[in-house]
């Protein structure tokens, strides 16, 4: 019970990554706000995490909207008193190549993956230090932000940009006891993965990733756990990565790395 008494407020949190660091808060001992812009999503969760013996509530949020985020945030506060913990995780995935991306699609992903992330972010971290007790950010990252991949060049800036706002955000919000920290997850078996990654695409990830496989949302949950624990109190504007090594590898042969694609 490491988060006992910590309210969360957890965006994109209906379901995959967001869920599953939802439930695993939960079982620390945070009261979870979940907000996603699927009302009915954010519903189910929380009943989820409420017959499984936690205390959560639901909300609808468009982080992409500043009113929006705004009257989340005010509503959080309302109905738990506080706000000591956020997960900011809501965002929408890309794959589009450079040359084929249309500004509208560009424009999209950016207003609700770095906009939006700030957006929230700076709502609370203004709540935390009204607050004056400090508090945990912690942005979900991505793999995609840190290194070029076929389809990213919305989606991987986005997420780049969102890795410098956290180390901008851990220095100034220091002085108010507030830690900011990233994780940058790597292939996540997702139900968005388990339909939009054929075997090619599961291939080619396998074969970059020393442990061959991918991650599972507790996998992030975990990390998660940790960052917004007081076994974290000294981590601050730190990328942790997830990712079963893809960052780190380098060239890799054997028995386990064979071709990608058989002929």
């Amino acid at each position: 019970m490491r988060l006992q008494n910590k309210i969360a407020l957890i965006t994109g949190g209906a379901r995959g990554i967001g869920f599953a660091i939802a439930n695993a808060l939960s079982r620390e001992g945070a009261t979870i706000a979940v907000a996603d812009i699927n009302g009915e999503g954010a519903n189910a969760a929380a009943e989820k995490l409420n017959a499984a013996g936690g205390k959560a509530f639901s909300f609808s949020v468009d982080v992409a909207e500043q009113p929006s985020v705004l009257k989340t945030l005010n509503a959080v506060v309302a109905q738990c008193g506080r706000l000591d913990i956020l997960i900011n995780n809501a965002g929408v995935g890309g794959n589009t190549p450079f040359l084929d991306t249309p500004l509208e699609l560009w424009n999209r992903i950016v207003s609700i993956n770095l906009t939006g992330a700030f957006l929230v972010a700076q709502a609370c971290a203004r709540q935390m230090v009204e607050q004056g007790h400090g508090g945990k950010i912690i942005n979900i990252a991505s793999l995609s932000g840190q290194r070029g991949g076929n389809g990213r060049a919305a989606y991987g800036s986005a997420k780049a940009g969102l890795e410098l706002l956290t180390k901008v955000m851990a220095v100034e919000l220091s002085e108010h006891g507030i830690n900011v920290n990233n994780i940058a997850p790597g292939a996540i078996e997702t139900d968005m993965a388990a339909t939009a990654h054929d075997a090619a695409t599961r291939a080619a990830y396998n074969y970059l990733i020393p442990m061959v496989r991918y991650g599972m949302p507790e996998e992030i949950a975990d990390a998660a756990v940790f960052l917004c624990s007081d076994e974290a109190r000294y981590v601050q504007g730190h990328t942790l990565n997830v990712d079963g090594g893809f960052r780190t590898a380098g060239l890799m042969f054997g028995a386990r790395k064979a071709p990608m694609v058989s002929a």
